[in-house]
């Protein structure tokens, strides 16, 4: 059996997954895509992982574009820009790289935004604007080659000692956007799918649900309690990855 040429493991994988990961990003303000690319993409083909959790991520990035606007650091818009320009580079790489070797790069991918966190948070105020335009660039060639624009700029934010919502907000923003652009990108390489649209609009309640139990725990942990789960869910996600493609 199957639902929109998904076999039955596959959509089960896929629920399991989008579930954990929408309840990390509701309390983190990542790990949608971090989380769900590298498991998905054991599951269905790397560019299949990467096109859905991007239909996701702009989705549930729709459903909070007010609070985002609001919050958001200015910086959040200068990097989406670079995404924008960035992200079909990546995404035309992903098609002629081996599923194998893609696999095993986005699994890195992780992992060195894991090691990034690690370093000790930086003063709050904004980089320079090379920084931030080499950030936006990284994310977005990440956004369409892994479907993760996280690992450049969660690290740019979480790094910093910025209050957390800022923080969250502004890292969302940013994936609402690079989201915006993969699906985009997608669509002018040819390789978007009406079976892909029919899983991740089949996943997306899942992702309201997670993400609104996520969200609800942010308010009962200190902001030091939020960056050590940060660093904790990149290094399992990182870890995990790997551990399985071994």
């Amino acid at each position: 059996m199957e639902i929109a040429g998904f076999a039955l493991w596959q959509v089960g994988i896929a629920l399991v997954a989008t579930l954990a990961s929408a309840y990390v990003r509701g309390l983190a303000g990542f790990g949608l895509a971090i989380l769900l690319v590298p498991v998905l993409a054991l599951a269905l083909k790397p560019v299949e992982a990467v096109l859905i959790a991007s239909m996701l991520g702009l989705m549930i990035g729709l459903t909070e574009i007010r609070w985002l606007i609001n919050q958001a650091e200015r910086s959040a818009w200068h990097i989406g820009g670079m995404v924008v320009l960035t992200t079909a580079p990546g995404m035309a790489l992903l098609a002629i790289t081996p599923a194998p070797v893609a696999r095993l790069l986005i699994a890195l991918v992780a992992l060195s935004a894991f090691v990034a966190v690690l370093i000790p948070p930086r003063e709050p105020e904004i980089p320079g604007r090379l920084n931030t335009l080499l950030t936006g660039a990284a994310s977005g060639v990440l956004t369409g080659f892994a479907g993760m624009p996280g690992p450049p700029v969660v690290p740019y934010y979480v790094g910093r000692s910025i209050p957390r919502e800022v923080a969250k907000a502004s890292m969302v923003l940013v994936f609402t956007i690079a989201s915006t652009t993969g699906i985009a990108s997608g669509l002018a390489l040819g390789m978007m799918h009406w079976r892909l649209l029919l899983l991740a609009l089949a996943l997306f309640p899942v992702v309201l649900i997670g993400n609104a139990l996520g969200h609800r725990a942010l308010g009962k942990i200190s902001d030091r309690a939020w960056r050590i789960f940060a660093a904790t869910v990149l290094g399992a996600a990182s870890f995990a990855a790997l551990l399985k493609l071994l």
